[in-house]
């Protein structure tokens, strides 16, 4: 054995089981003419199964992917858009404030929640930092 001086042994007695049980089950399958094969089942239909649920669903309601965007997808595009605005790149959070309003409207829930300009979040951010207003007053919700 190759590791012999770093084997312990407990290891040892578990390779050696190991190995016995091993020669147990090709004794085994010899005298039953069995060879052993890899299993092979699809582990992915269920997953490929509710995919396929989730586009009909879709379909039946007269949705695709593309403007069934998730809450958690437009909070982060939201998430993203204060963080470009508190960076100034306001044509960037501009763009960004464009796209949730397109997607809520693409949801079809109605008129699109308001979204405040990329200066007004800047200043909320930086309100939020401390580094807005001070004496206690708050700034007005926008």
């Amino acid at each position: 054995m190759l590791y012999a001086d770093k084997v312990t042994q407990s290891m040892q007695r578990a390779l050696d089981e190991t190995r016995r049980r091993r020669a147990l089950q090709l004794a085994y399958n010899a005298e039953h003419g069995i060879t052993p094969e890899t299993i092979v089942k699809a582990i992915r239909r269920g997953i490929e199964d509710e995919v396929q649920a989730k586009a009909e669903a879709r379909k039946a309601v007269g949705r695709d992917e593309a403007t069934d965007a998730t809450e958690e997808y437009l909070n982060a595009l939201e998430a993203e858009m204060l963080a470009a605005a508190e960076s100034l790149e306001f044509e960037r959070a501009a763009a960004l404030r464009d796209r949730i309003v397109q997607l809520r409207s693409a949801r079809g829930g109605g008129p699109a929640p308001p979204v405040a300009s990329p200066q007004a979040t800047s200043a909320r951010a930086k309100a939020k930092a401390g580094g807005g207003r001070r004496g206690g007053r708050r700034p007005k919700p926008l």
